[in-house]
């Protein structure tokens, strides 16, 4: 069975839209501004883009902030052929920590990760039809530790169930998470080597050479 090549099927929806009358509209949910810098980039020449900063999994609070306020500098810093805006989600961590409940056990990348990532992009596909846009997607799939096979499948119940396009990715092909990194570093971006909650940075830690920075190391967010 020949895997999908979501690249190629952004790429020919990309280039479908050239027909339009007006610029497309993407409802695109962020999980931190490292991960969105290349996305950003990358869409901002075809679409008019909503960034949704909903992201319930991160705590504390402070690391919450943090994240939030680095998204909004760099959507603020920039440059974009199509306008791009922030808009941030409800930041309620008792519904990460009820979906999460049974599953505190689980390894990164296992069932709770795949709630977690569900919790999120239901959110933004809910916000996404409720707001009249073409499209929805997540900059989840940049990262080389998550499966744009699993997120993308994710994507598209969630379209079907709130008839709304999801637009396939796997925002690490063509150099994706590369280019993230090299922006990272241009705007001087805030990174992290977990995604945000509590049991991915237990994880890292219990991994960690003694002595190592938890801040030393690029963000697989």
């Amino acid at each position: 069975m020949n895997r999908r090549n979501y690249q190629k099927e952004l790429e020919a929806i990309i280039k479908q839209n050239e027909n339009m009358s007006r610029v497309p509209r993407l409802f695109l949910h962020s999980c931190c501004a490292p991960c969105s810098s290349y996305v950003l980039e990358y869409l901002s020449e075809y679409f008019e883009i909503t960034v949704f900063y909903y992201n319930p999994n991160i705590s504390p609070k402070e690391e919450y902030e943090k994240r939030l306020q680095e998204q909004k500098r760099l959507v603020e810093s920039m440059p974009a052929r199509h306008p791009v805006r922030l808009v941030e989600g409800a930041y309620d961590p008792g519904r990460f920590y009820e979906m999460a409940r049974g599953l505190e056990k689980e390894p990164e990348g296992g069932k709770r990760c795949l709630g977690c990532y569900r919790l999120r992009m239901e959110e933004t596909a809910r916000l996404a039809a409720e707001g009249g846009y073409d499209y929805f997607t997540t900059t989840l799939t940049i990262s080389p530790l998550k499966s744009a096979e699993k997120l993308n499948e994710i994507g598209e119940l969630l379209g079907t169930a709130f008839l709304i396009k999801y637009l396939p990715s796997d925002f690490k092909k063509k150099n994706g998470y590369r280019r993230s990194v090299e922006l990272s570093a241009e705007y001087g971006l805030y990174r992290q080597d977990h995604c945000g909650c509590v049991f991915s940075k237990r994880e890292r830690a219990d991994k960690k050479p003694a002595g190592e920075s938890s801040h030393a190391s690029s963000s697989l967010v």
